[in-house]
């Protein structure tokens, strides 16, 4: 458990310090059961650079894969990944394939997550700001839904309706927070 919190911190570090490349601070850093959010001042003006604060985080997980990947080819001791289990199979192999689980994870587009931005920042380059969280934020909370209903029909996973309701709840708070920010910016 600490070295997936260990790598959900690195992880925050990334989006923290590729913000401050921009001249953005982070507020502090809050690791939660579910992963980790690094609370930025405000978000880049820039789309480009929104991205690449997004990005940034899954960035860092890639990066610590591959080593552990190197790592493990270069002493032997690299085995078939359907042989691995929670409790069976070489710590650092499972430690390699949670990381890459976080990649994935972190870039499905939806808000909260990672990949939600990265698609608001790819969509703000052809349209607004506002337009874009839209998007991104309906369809976040259609993944919810597909969540949910996997959770609750197909898998009987409680943990999956948990992070269905967490997917749209923050799809629903970006979106407001946009539309309010949008609609006070003259003021």
């Amino acid at each position: 458990m600490l070295a997936i919190f260990a790598c959900v911190v690195l992880h925050e570090f990334g989006h923290a310090l590729t913000a401050r490349r921009y001249g953005i601070r982070t507020r502090d850093i809050t690791l939660l059961p579910i992963g980790g959010v690094a609370r930025l001042e405000r978000m880049p003006d820039q789309p480009m650079q929104e991205f690449w604060v997004a990005v940034a985080g899954p960035a860092v997980n890639v990066v610590i894969a591959a080593l552990l990947y190197l790592a493990l080819s270069a002493t032997g001791t690299l085995v078939p990944i359907e042989t691995l289990t929670m409790t069976a199979g070489s710590f650092v192999e499972r430690l390699m394939v949670v990381n890459l689980f976080l990649v994935g994870f972190n870039l499905i587009p939806a808000f909260p997550m990672d990949g939600g931005r990265v698609l608001r920042s790819l969509l703000a380059l052809r349209l607004p700001y506002t337009r874009a969280t839209q998007i991104a934020a309906v369809l976040g909370q259609g993944i919810a839904l597909l969540f949910g209903f996997f959770g609750l029909v197909v898998a009987g996973n409680p943990f999956l309706l948990f992070i269905a309701f967490f997917v749209w709840i923050g799809a629903a708070q970006e979106s407001s927070m946009v539309q309010m920010r949008s609609a006070l910016g003259g003021i």
